[in-house]
């Protein structure tokens, strides 16, 4: 076995054991709120029409094209279990511990650069690490969509989240918070996100969105 294979083989030995180091700490979330959790209302995004993909999107697939490929014949969406949930908490917290925010400008000198992280990155680079991490985990990337939104109020800006499509709605893994929020949870106006039959392909949101019942989501 050559040294890079062997590096390779213990490299990825390493992140297999901290992302099980992780998740034994999330079997703290137990299923009895995991069964509240996914007894919440079903709601999807609307979407609307194709849109232009993110130039950092286009300059990472040329980058690393096998990160890009459709993932053909795979489950658009999860089906969720207790268990699912569980490690959806584990690599949410694992990668948003792991990398330290910094922005592409002081890490690379120019305002948009997507790249896997090792220990420092922005928003859409935690993102991508989230994305790898749950398909090594063997979640189908059909259902892990890079999605771009806009926060609102005094922080508004542009930022990038990344949605789980599941048969209970869609879910999002943000480096802002370490919860596991529904789409309709969150205090953002969504703009694009990938199509689950090809990566490559985004597709914008609608302005108008359906939102839940405050009394059937229980809030």
């Amino acid at each position: 076995m050559s040294m890079r294979k062997r590096k390779s083989r213990t490299a990825g030995a390493n992140t297999c054991r901290m992302i099980a180091g992780t998740l034994a700490a999330a079997l703290l979330f137990v299923s009895l709120p995991a069964h509240g959790f996914l007894a919440r209302p079903v709601i999807f995004a609307a979407l609307g029409d194709i849109a232009k993909a993110p130039s950092g999107w286009l300059q990472f697939c040329a980058e690393t094209p096998e990160e890009c490929r459709p993932d053909i014949g795979a489950p658009r969406d999860v089906i969720l279990t207790p268990e699912l949930m569980r490690e959806l908490f584990s690599v949410n917290k694992h990668a948003n511990d792991r990398v330290k925010w910094t922005s592409d400008a002081s890490l690379y000198g120019k305002t948009e650069r997507w790249t896997l992280p090792l220990d420092r990155g922005d928003c859409e680079d935690i993102v991508l690490l989230k994305r790898k991490l749950l398909a090594k985990l063997g979640w189908p990337t059909s259902a892990l969509l890079v999605t771009t939104v806009r926060e609102q109020g005094s922080n508004e800006g542009l930022h990038a989240v990344l949605t789980i499509r599941t048969d209970r709605g869609e879910l999002i893994l943000d480096n802002q918070t370490p919860e596991v929020l529904f789409w309709y949870e969150t205090n953002y106006r969504y703009l694009t996100r990938q199509s689950p039959a090809d990566p490559n392909v985004w597709v914008s949101f609608r302005l108008d969105q359906p939102r839940p019942d405050s009394t059937a989501a229980g809030h």
